[in-house]
């Protein structure tokens, strides 16, 4: 199990996350959402250990460090693989490094992109890129996936198709956490949904519980990100006016 505990971050003077706490056991498929700025990222890295925090976060009870890091993997559309090298490289490379590495599942992938196995990356689109991030993250072994908006460039034809091959993929043991915006699109393959606004966990579902109380996703989302009326009344008094003094 993954935990995380009070987990609180600061960038100087603005706080990015503040006292989140939840934990994700094996075998869920997560959506994380929020605004821009919600948190969504630097969670994420935190997880990772790439950005010091406040707060604990352990894996099975133990803090993430080099012993256990293979554990997580993490696609995003920043962009880890190395530009140079090919997808049959990346391969070669991945199967030296991490013993749990799927192959069969990395053949199945790239087979599904239509990706060229003998290109170095940096000859690829955007969308391509980000297809193969995906695909390492997938294959590298690991436990815990995680994924922050790692489809930005694709076609939603591409997106759609992924998902469903995503879910018949996972095993059991396996835990994808999945920040993206495209909350309509993801929601039908998702077990769980958490929510953060302004750095702070504001929502916490499971969408059989929904289902259960005969709602939707969507439907609670926005319940939680809802904006009282005076606040739209009050921002469309600002524009009216600033135009009419223009």
């Amino acid at each position: 199990m993954l935990e995380l505990r009070h987990l609180s971050k600061k960038y100087v003077t603005t706080r990015a996350l503040q006292d989140v706490s939840f934990s994700l056991g094996p075998g869920e498929f997560v959506g994380l959402f929020g605004e821009n700025g919600a948190g969504k990222t630097t969670l994420m890295k935190c997880v990772l250990g790439l950005l010091g925090h406040q707060g604990e976060i352990t894996l099975d009870g133990a803090a993430v460090t080099r012993k256990n890091i293979a554990r997580l993997s993490f696609a995003t559309s920043e962009h880890s693989f190395f530009p140079a090298l090919s997808p049959a490289d990346h391969r070669d490379f991945y199967q030296s490094q991490f013993p749990a590495f799927r192959a069969k599942r990395f053949v199945a992938l790239t087979d599904f992109f239509d990706l060229p196995m003998g290109r170095p990356l940096r000859a690829f689109s955007t969308g391509q890129k980000n297809q193969f991030e995906v695909i390492l993250a997938l294959c590298q072994g690991a436990e815990y996936i995680l994924m922050d908006e790692p489809f930005a460039g694709n076609d939603v034809f591409n997106r759609d198709d992924f998902y469903k091959v995503l879910l018949g993929i996972l095993e059991p043991t396996e835990t994808v956490l999945l920040s993206t915006h495209l909350l309509e699109e993801v929601a039908p393959f998702l077990s769980r949904a958490v929510l953060l606004r302004q750095g702070r966990l504001v929502g916490d579902v499971l969408t059989a519980d929904l289902d259960e109380q005969g709602s939707d996703l969507m439907t609670y989302v926005r319940g939680v990100y809802h904006r009282p009326a005076d606040r739209v009344s009050r921002a469309l008094s600002s524009l009216t006016g600033e135009e009419a003094e223009s």
